[in-house]
């Protein structure tokens, strides 16, 4: 019988016992050889061009760059490194930018490691692998929620107003700035006004890349 050909692997995580934990995981199952596992995104991508790597476990919040931005630079350098973001940042905007940006799995952190060897596994026989994802939910912009007047709240909120200048400007009182604030907070599932413009930003970005 021939020996079965490894697949090579790379990863990119900030964190120290995140690495030594992956590279443990998948030397002891056998079917991959870990090429190196760095902890920036620059690291990472001087790797892949230093080395012959065909899988890589990118984390999404690296020090340098985020996982999209390691994406774009696979992208710019025309890799044929199929990508995993392994991440265990919450909520559905990472998987949406992870979808977009061609990488071929996602999975958390918190998932089990036989998820972390079965996702790789997909991924090194030529299958897109997102375990759990309802794709058409991840597929849609998250502000298609919002009503007319809780988008020109948001669009406000990510101009720097204040609760009492968009009271003002739009004619309705502080308390019904309030409601609407807690309503769109609830839609997009976020806790305060940084996170729903953080989200805003990134969406209206995401379309004017398109």
């Amino acid at each position: 019988m021939p020996k079965e050909i490894r697949r090579t692997v790379a990863i990119a995580d900030k964190n120290p016992v995140v690495r030594t934990g992956l590279v443990d995981i998948i030397a002891r199952d056998g079917r991959f050889t870990v090429t190196a596992a760095v902890s920036t995104g620059s690291a990472f991508l001087e790797l892949i061009e230093a080395h012959k790597v065909e899988i890589a476990i990118i984390g999404w919040s690296l020090p340098d760059m985020t996982g999209g931005d390691v994406l774009a630079g696979l992208k710019e350098r025309r890799s044929d490194v199929r990508t995993i973001v392994y991440t265990g940042e919450p909520g559905m905007d990472v998987l949406r930018r992870t979808i977009k940006a061609g990488a071929w799995g996602f999975m958390s952190k918190s998932d089990e490691p036989e998820v972390l060897l079965e996702t790789i596994s997909s991924v090194s026989h030529g299958r897109v692998s997102f375990p759990y994802v309802d794709m058409d939910a991840a597929s849609k912009d998250p502000l298609d929620v919002l009503t007319v007047r809780e988008r020109e709240l948001l669009a406000a909120l990510a101009d720097g107003w204040s609760n009492l200048q968009i009271a003002a400007r739009i004619g309705i009182s502080r308390n019904t700035v309030k409601y609407h604030l807690k309503n769109l907070y609830d839609k997009l599932n976020v806790n305060n006004r940084a996170m729903a413009v953080a989200l805003f930003m990134t969406q209206q970005a995401q379309r004017e890349m398109r």
